[in-house]
């Protein structure tokens, strides 16, 4: 079981434009059952999580319903209505709901779709292993960032998917004798 950020990223490192639209990605040639598609890497999800903003920009773009079967752990501070499916509000320690999602994921990955301040403090309690970014082939100029703080990765894996240079790293841990 790992913990995985999986995302689509300009190639100037945005996840979303400065008017919070995905038209940039979602007009571009993917196979999503290609070199580190999402169906691949989604069928070894068990349970997952976002922030608010990634959650109404889901509730404002799925006109048929929550598109996941998986538990999903939302974490705000707004108050939002009931909407069917296994969601789950939160606005508790990153590490406490972290427990709960690995327990109902059964053995499977956690997926932290984003934003990239939610990533980055996965990160911060040291629960955040692997980033999977599908970059596509635009410059957004700015919005919003992929990971708003420095992450050391490794280069794991690299693949092209149509439109995409696809990316997966793993986390660089700090060693107990660095910085000594």
């Amino acid at each position: 079981m790992v913990t995985q950020y999986y995302t689509a990223s300009s190639v100037d490192g945005f996840i979303a434009d400065p008017d919070n639209s995905l038209s940039w990605l979602l007009s571009r040639d993917i196979d999503e059952h290609g070199p580190m598609g999402y169906a691949g890497v989604r069928a070894g999800w068990g349970a997952m999580c976002m922030g608010a903003t990634t959650y109404q920009w889901i509730v404002d773009n799925h006109d048929d319903g929550w598109p996941y079967s998986m538990p999903c752990w939302v974490f705000t501070h707004r108050d939002f209505p009931p909407r069917d499916g296994d969601i789950r509000f939160t606005s508790a320690p990153i590490a406490d709901v972290h427990a709960e999602m690995v327990a109902a994921a059964g053995g499977k990955n956690v997926w932290v779709v984003g934003g990239g301040d939610l990533v980055g403090q996965f990160h911060d309690a040291g629960l955040l292993d692997e980033v999977w970014v599908q970059y596509a082939p635009v410059t957004l100029g700015g919005g919003a960032p992929m990971l708003p703080r420095r992450i050391e990765l490794r280069l794991t894996d690299l693949a092209q998917n149509r439109d995409f240079a696809c990316a997966r790293y793993d986390v660089v841990r700090e060693s107990a004798t660095d910085g000594q």
